[in-house]
């Protein structure tokens, strides 16, 4: 049971319905998508046993683990999901949705980039739809995703702060049109931790 694994960080969630909760974030390398704002390199990690991880996250005093990446669906497998979750540990994907997800995870996120139409081919329910906004994005209607507890606009923070600020703003006036979308900013970046 390996993963190739780029970092392994233990933080608050930063964002959507689980905010401000700690979590053990092991974030996975490889995706299938190239996404122009993608704030991760994911590219580059080591190859881990399931054993040799579940010895370092015993360090911190928390039970939630959050996989990540890249795009973790591409390595986790139930096999792997089981260990952790017979060694008392909740966990949560971070996920683009383009690979059926397990019914061993506990809490879902679906991040559809580009063109959401292959989420709809989900044929789960999710947690959480947490869809990237850049200013001007088109906005699908939650009738064209899959079901889900929270559907959330997450601006997309970049360098330039005039831009960061017009896609918040831009996400804060989509939700005023269409009131069955929330907000999940990344307080992450607002408050400078990892």
């Amino acid at each position: 049971m390996n993963l190739q694994v780029n970092e392994i960080f233990y933080s608050l969630q930063g964002e959507g319905s689980r905010q401000g909760e700690a979590s053990i974030f092991i974030r996975l390398t490889g995706c299938n998508l190239k996404c122009d704002f993608c704030d991760t390199d994911f590219a580059e990690g080591k190859e881990m046993q399931a054993d040799e991880i579940l010895d370092f996250i015993r360090q911190f005093p928390c039970l939630w683990i959050v996989w990540t990446g890249g795009e973790p669906s591409l390595q986790l497998t139930d096999e792997i999901l089981l260990f952790f979750k017979e060694a008392g540990f909740r966990q949560a994907i971070e996920s683009n949705g383009h690979k059926p997800l397990s019914a061993l995870l506990d809490y879902t996120v679906v991040s559809p980039k580009g063109n959401v139409d292959y989420a709809r081919k989900i044929n789960s329910k999710v947690n959480e739809i947490r869809l990237p906004v850049q200013k001007d994005d088109k906005i699908p209607s939650i009738a064209f995703l899959p079901e889900a507890e929270y559907y959330f606009l997450s601006p997309v923070f970049t360098e330039e702060k005039t831009s960061t600020k017009a896609n918040i703003d831009y996400c804060v006036e989509q939700i005023k049109q269409h009131p069955e979308w929330r907000l999940s900013l990344q307080i992450h970046k607002l408050i400078g931790i990892e």
